[in-house]
C-alpha cells in the first residue's frame, strides 16, 4: 500500500471551509492529497509535498470575502514553483478575479458550487500537462545542456568552442587549449579524445605544475632499472601509457626548459628514450596541451621555447571565462545544484530570486570550479529547500550598467537579456515573457529576431 501511495502524483487543496475541504479530499483517488486552510499552510505544504497541481480558493483569511490574499498566495506559489499548475476556485459572482488570476499565471479557474467530478477532470488534465512539460524539459535539457560529452553549455561563446572541437577531434593535430583556471580545459581535452578515432585507447593526463621538477622527467618518459638511486625496476612513463590514445599535458607553461627540449624532440620524431635507456621507443599518441599562462610573454622572457610553442599549437582553442559565457552561469548552476543535491540526498527547488541575481552579477574569477564549490557548500548549509544568495556567500547588490540608445547596442542588450532570461527559467516561455515584461507573441518575435529558436 505504501509503495502505491508514493507513486501517486501530489495534489494540494487550499480551502478555508473545513467542511468543503474534508469533502473534496476524498474525491481525488488518483492523487496523494494534501490540504491547507490559509497561505502559510499552503506554502508549507508546497515546499514539503511539491505538488504537481494546486486547487486554490481565492477567498482566504484574513480576506475571505475578497481575493487579495488568494491572489497573493497564487503569486507566491508560482514564484516558488513556476511549473506547478494552479486551478483557481472562485465564488459565483467573482469571474473578474478568476480572469485576473489566469492572467497572473493560473492554469485554469472553476466557479463554486463545486462539482467534484468536473473539478477532478480539470485537475487530471492539469497534471497531464505538468507531466508533458516536465518530460519535455528533461529531453531538452539532455540535448541542449551537453553539446559535448561532459560539457554543460548553451552560450554562443561555448557553442563556437564545441564546433571547433568537433572539427578538430577526428584529426591527430596537436592541440593547445588556452583558458583561465577552472574554465574546463580538461573536459574539453576529454571531449577531443572521446570524439576521435582513438576513443577506445587510453586518455592519460598529467599536470606539469603539480609534479616536482626532479620527478617530472621520469613521470613523462619512464626509466630503466638502475638509472638512478631507487630505480629498482624498469618503469614506463605517462607518454608510453598513452600509446594508441591521447596524452593531455595540463599547465604545459610550467614545463622546465630542459624537458621542453626533450618534449620537442618527441613531438618531432614520435619516439622517446627512458631515463638510463639507449633504445628509441616509438609511441603513437595524440597530444593535447593546456595552460592558463600567456605563452607569448613566457617566450619573450626566455622561459618557453618558441619552436615548442609552434609545435604544440597546430590548433589553438581559446576557452572563455565563465563571466564571458552568456547565460551559462545560470545553466551550470541549475545542473550542478540538481547533481550535487542528489549526492547529498537533498531535494532543492532551485535558486531564490536574490541568488539568481547574485549569480548574474558575480564575475566568477574562479570560473566553473568556483561555481561548483559555492553550490556544493550551499547545498550542505542551506536551511530551506531553495538556495539563497546568502547560502552562496554572494551579494545581489548592484545595478545593470546604463545602455546607450543606439540600435546595435540595444539589439545586443536585448538578445543577451532574452537569452539569459531563458536560461534562468529553463526555457519556460510564459515565465520568460513575464520576467521580460512582454507578451508571449512578442517574445516569440524576439526569439526569431535573435535566432534563439533552438535555445528557446
Amino acid at each position: 500500500m505504501t509503495g502505491s501511495t508514493q507513486q501517486k502524483p501530489v495534489l494540494l487543496l487550499v480551502e478555508d471551509d473545513p467542511g468543503l475541504l474534508s469533502q473534496l479530499r476524498w474525491c481525488f483517488d488518483d492523487f496523494e492529497v494534501l490540504t491547507a486552510q490559509n497561505r502559510d499552510e499552503a506554502i508549507a505544504q508546497l515546499r514539503r509535498g511539491e505538488p504537481s497541481v494546486v486547487t486554490l480558493d481565492l477567498g482566504l483569511p484574513p480576506d475571505p470575502g475578497g481575493a487579495t490574499e488568494g491572489l497573493a498566495t497564487l503569486e507566491q506559489i508560482l514564484s516558488l514553483a513556476p511549473e506547478t499548475k494552479v486551478v483557481v476556485v472562485t465564488g459565483n459572482n467573482d469571474r473578474d478575479n478568476a480572469v485576473r488570476a489566469v492572467a497572473l499565471g493560473a492554469y485554469d479557474f472553476y466557479q463554486k458550487p463545486v462539482d467534484a467530478d468536473f473539478l477532478n477532470l480539470i485537475v487530471k488534465r492539469a497534471h497531464r500537462l505538468f507531466e508533458l512539460e516536465a518530460e519535455n524539459r528533461r529531453l531538452s535539457a539532455r540535448q541542449a545542456t551537453e553539446p559535448l560529452p561532459g560539457l554543460i553549455a548553451a552560450s554562443p561563446e561555448m557553442l563556437k568552442v564545441c564546433r571547433t572541437v568537433e572539427k578538430v577531434a577526428p584529426t591527430d593535430a596537436t592541440t593547445l587549449l588556452l583558458g583561465d583556471s577552472g574554465t574546463g580545459k580538461e573536459v574539453v581535452a576529454q571531449a577531443l579524445h572521446g570524439l576521435s578515432r582513438r576513443k577506445k585507447g587510453p586518455f592519460v593526463a598529467i599536470n606539469c605544475a603539480a609534479i616536482p621538477e626532479n620527478l617530472l622527467e621520469s613521470e613523462l618518459f619512464g626509466y630503466e632499472k638502475g638509472a638512478f638511486t631507487g630505480a629498482v625496476k624498469q618503469t614506463r612513463g605517462k607518454i608510453e601509457y598513452a600509446d594508441g590514445g591521447t596524452l593531455f599535458l595540463d599547465e604545459v607553461g610550467d614545463l622546465p626548459m630542459p624537458l621542453q627540449a626533450k618534449l620537442l624532440r618527441f613531438l618531432q620524431e614520435r619516439v622517446i628514450e627512458r631515463i638510463g635507456g639507449r633504445g628509441e621507443i616509438p609511441v603513437d599518441v595524440r597530444v593535447v596541451c593546456a595552460t592558463h599562462q600567456d605563452l607569448s610573454t613566457l617566450i619573450a622572457e626566455d622561459r618557453f621555447r618558441e619552436d615548442l610553442f609552434y609545435r604544440i599549437s597546430e590548433i589553438t582553442i581559446h576557452i572563455p571565462a565563465l563571466k564571458d559565457r552568456t547565460g551559462d552561469a545560470h545553466l551550470l548552476a541549475r545542473v550542478l545544484l540538481e547533481r550535487l543535491a542528489g549526492k547529498q540526498g537533498r531535494t532543492m527547488r532551485g535558486f531564490s530570486q536574490d541568488a539568481q541575481s547574485a549569480i548574474e552579477r558575480h564575475d566568477w574569477p574562479g570560473n566553473v570550479r568556483e561555481l561548483e564549490n559555492r553550490i556544493k557548500r550551499a547545498v550542505i548549509m542551506a536551511e530551506g529547500n531553495q538556495v539563497t544568495a546568502e547560502d552562496l556567500e554572494l551579494s545581489a547588490d548592484g545595478e545593470d550598467p546604463l545602455m546607450l540608445n543606439l540600435r546595435r547596442v540595444r539589439d545586443e542588450a536585448e538578445g543577451k537579456a532574452v537569452r539569459r532570461t531563458l536560461q534562468m527559467v529553463g526555457g519556460n516561455i510564459s515565465r520568460a515573457a513575464e520576467l521580460l515584461g512582454v507578451s508571449r507573441p512578442t517574445l516569440y518575435d524576439l526569439l526569431k529576431k535573435h535566432e534563439l529558436g533552438k535555445e528557446g
